[in-house]
């Protein structure tokens, strides 16, 4: 059997970290598996979906490396629905209900000031033939209920394990709405049953739906695929991310410098066993991928740790890999500069930063003029090498007394403008002898 899992955002929206965790989770499984990964397109939602927010979903998906195997656009499947829609109503399992949203709302009250669960009374099958068309002589338009069988309904999960739900508990779901157009449970279920689908990898808050899509699965003749569902992501805090998911989209993060890899290593080992750690490639990941590794809490994500892994894979890249970047920003240092800096960068364009203190100009930091005028007779010649700090540095101690902090800390403040960052002995090279003496005489240069 050939394992096909698919990734279904809906083009209404661009997609964001929660959704890339449950993209990655499938990709993995599915990589490991030598199976085939389905992007579906779920855009029934013809007055929301746009072109732009589609092609959003595939650069942010192949920025990732998230390919796929196979394509499909609900949108191009509405005789195929309209198919499963006669069989489900013909078989019985699909039948009209013309009650409106108040009138069921006013149910559901009622239900609960009696200490009863707010569940769907099948009100709709106990009309006639004739009331039904006395309704919609008088406009009502039905919305249509998929009618459960009421067991209960059982499924190991491959992350949950042994899961039970009693449909007698659920309200009929609905599939069609008044005005005709799907819900998304039929057109998924009925996708997933002609794309072949095996494994069915989401978030834990579609379990309880799981026992009814089990049910329509086998109505409409089809085998149900293995589900599992994974717990959700939090923030740092344990706060939902939901008020925040705008400004986590992945087309804002990359925008914002984050480099690939760093996002996969974060999204693929939070709330799982493995360290969160920065993973060479995606194929380390598949190979490291285990569902028995997800824990059933839930996963945070935090704003700082991604930082931190960002800036780890950073100073473990190599010049080449980042060289036409770095071009394109403005940033012409070559691979010495490079060296210097990567290991105190958190995103690449912090390298613009680094580069004026180089090659534009710096307001130096001033606190004891004289003890800097000192220093600037005492810079030695050029062409200077990584030794040259250490000789200028020995050499202005010797001449002031000053050692330690005393000694490095004015030196690095004139020359960087700055109280930290990379090395001296790596930076000074960089930096050509008269800018750094007008620099040391409090000149901006």
């Amino acid at each position: 059997m050939t394992v096909i899992v698919r990734f279904a955002p809906s083009p209404t929206g661009l997609i964001h970290v929660g959704n890339i965790r449950t993209a990655l989770m499938n990709w993995l499984f599915v990589r490991k598996q030598g199976g085939k990964f389905l992007l579906r397109q779920d855009d029934t939602d013809v007055e929301r979906s746009t072109e732009e927010y589609a092609k959003a979903i595939q650069t942010d998906l192949a920025w990732l490396g998230l390919t796929h195997d196979l394509f499909a656009k609900q949108s191009d499947r509405f005789a195929d629905y309209n198919t499963a829609r006669d069989k489900l109503i013909a078989d019985g399992r699909l039948y009209p209900c013309f009650e409106t949203p108040d009138e069921l709302d006013r149910k559901r009250k009622r239900q609960m000031a009696r200490s009863l669960p707010p569940v769907y009374d099948r009100g709709a099958l106990n009309l006639t033939n004739d009331e039904k068309t006395k309704l919609e002589a008088d406009g009502r338009q039905p919305h249509w209920r998929f009618k459960l069988d009421h067991e209960p309904v059982e499924w190991t999960d491959l992350i949950r394990g042994a899961v039970s739900i009693d449909a007698a508990s659920m309200s009929d779901p609905v599939l069609i709405r008044a005005d005709g157009s799907y819900l998304y449970t039929l057109c998924s279920i009925v996708d997933d049953i002609d794309y072949g689908i095996t494994h069915v990898v989401r978030g834990e808050d579609h379990v309880a739906n799981t026992g009814a899509q089990i049910q329509i699965f086998k109505a409409l003749g089809g085998t149900p695929p293995d589900f599992a569902h994974h717990p959700l992501l939090v923030g740092a805090d344990g706060s939902p991310l939901s008020k925040r998911i705008g400004s986590l989209s992945i087309t804002g993060m990359r925008e914002a410098g984050y480099e690939p890899m760093a996002l996969l290593s974060q999204l693929a080992k939070i709330g799982t066993s493995d360290p969160v750690e920065i993973r060479s490639s995606l194929g380390e990941l598949v190979e490291e991928f285990d569902f028995a590794k997800v824990s059933r809490s839930p996963a945070r994500f935090d704003d700082k740790e991604l930082d931190n892994l960002n800036g780890h894979l950073l100073a473990k890249t190599s010049y080449e890999a980042v060289a036409t970047r770095l071009t394109d920003m403005g940033v012409t240092g070559e691979e010495p500069f490079w060296d210097s800096v990567r290991d105190n960068i958190t995103k690449l364009s912090d390298t613009k930063g680094w580069w004026e203190v180089v090659d534009g100009n710096v307001t130096p930091i001033v606190n004891d003029a004289t003890f800097l005028a000192q220093a600037a007779d005492l810079l030695p010649p050029e062409p200077w090498g990584e030794d040259a700090w250490s000789t200028w540095t020995n050499a202005v101690k010797e001449a002031t007394g000053a050692k330690g902090r005393a000694l490095f800390l004015p030196l690095r403040q004139a020359l960087l403008g700055r109280e930290h960052g990379p090395e001296m002995a790596k930076m000074m090279p960089l930096i050509a002898r008269e800018k750094a003496k007008a620099r040391l005489m409090g000149d901006t240069a």
